[in-house]
């Protein structure tokens, strides 16, 4: 049962749900003009950037810097690049006290790197700071290019209205694009709606990265901010499709990801895994992927309302942002 997403069903269906991604129609298994390969991992259309992309990311953030061992973590990360899942998402402050994640990917991307679409993200709002980050960034990752570039973390309406401003991350970002060393920008939020409804409004963003599994009061996410960037013809990247699991017995990692994917429009769903047996798991379902039915909808949605109404999850602060532990 596919379900796709509009203001009014957003409000009638999802007022304490998990929104996310789903298989299309014209989803793909072959590689035809894909430069990438999927491996039998269906794949969907990234907003109207024109690049397909496997429903499942591999997040490269802190559950999967939990991982201490660089020969395993970067086993995983060979592992799931070469069963199709070629999204690799990390930023410029993702890290554990040992080292960088982006310096963790750039050890097999140079050797790779045209099998990878690449994906981080510069946290710096002044243009001279982002400009550093970014060539960091490249530097770390080593590679010349980077595949999509994301404003990391919208905090506010005000934010989002200054980051084009003159001397800002926006000028640099579009600057780095027109050379085509970053193909592709967007941005993240988790913690305010009109600030990534505002984002999404004010520039020439093509992908927007959000919280999806997630509640803080007063904010409309889904009513809101995902509808406007979807019409907008953003690709939507849902994330922290698995938090509830950090708060309530008896929801399974299969279900909560059936649960997003039985949703339309949104891109793909990303996620952290931090062992082999996490991921060959997560690989099996998204093969072989089936939506939840209305009922089994209904089930998990009302299984959800004890989360979305808990106070006390670090991550729903407005000040959180992911992937840091050093």
């Amino acid at each position: 049962m596919k379900r796709k997403i509009t203001r009014r069903k957003f409000v009638k269906t999802t007022l304490s749900t998990a929104a996310a991604v789903t298989v299309l129609p014209s989803m793909s298994f072959s590689r035809g003009s894909n430069p990438y390969d999927p491996k039998g991992i269906p794949t969907k259309d990234l907003g109207k950037t024109g690049v397909k992309v496997p429903i499942l990311g591999y997040g490269c953030g802190s559950r999967f810097m939990a991982e201490k061992d660089n020969d395993v973590a970067l086993g995983l990360l060979e592992y799931g690049l070469n069963n199709g899942l070629y999204y690799w998402d990390t930023a410029a402050i993702y890290a554990n006290k040992e080292i960088s994640s982006e310096e963790r990917l750039g050890r097999i991307l140079k050797s790779r790197r045209d099998e990878v679409f690449l994906v981080t993200k510069v946290g710096e709002r002044d243009a001279d700071k982002a400009k550093e980050q970014i060539e960091r960034s490249l530097q770390r990752l080593q590679t010349d290019h980077i595949d999509l570039l994301h404003v990391h973390s919208i905090q506010s309406v005000e934010d989002a209205e200054t980051l084009g401003d003159k001397g800002k991350v926006l000028e640099v970002m579009h600057d780095y694009r027109d050379q085509g060393i970053v193909k592709h920008i967007g941005f993240t939020g988790h913690a305010s709606a009109d600030g990534n409804k505002r984002a999404a409004e004010l520039y020439d963003f093509e992908v927007m990265m959000v919280a999806l599994n997630h509640y803080t009061k007063g904010e409309k996410l889904e009513e809101e901010a995902f509808p406007f960037a979807i019409e907008k013809g953003l690709g939507v990247v849902c994330m922290k499709a698995l938090r509830p699991r950090d708060n309530i017995e008896g929801l399974s990692a299969e279900t909560l990801i059936r649960y997003a994917l039985t949703y339309e429009d949104f891109s793909l769903v990303n996620i952290g895994m931090d062992s082999m047996e996490v991921l060959k798991e997560n690989i099996a379902l998204v093969k072989n992927y089936t939506p939840l039915n209305d009922q089994e909808m209904k089930e998990v949605q009302a299984t959800l309302t004890p989360f979305f109404q808990h106070k006390d999850v670090e991550w729903m602060h407005p000040s959180y942002v992911d992937g840091h532990m050093a």
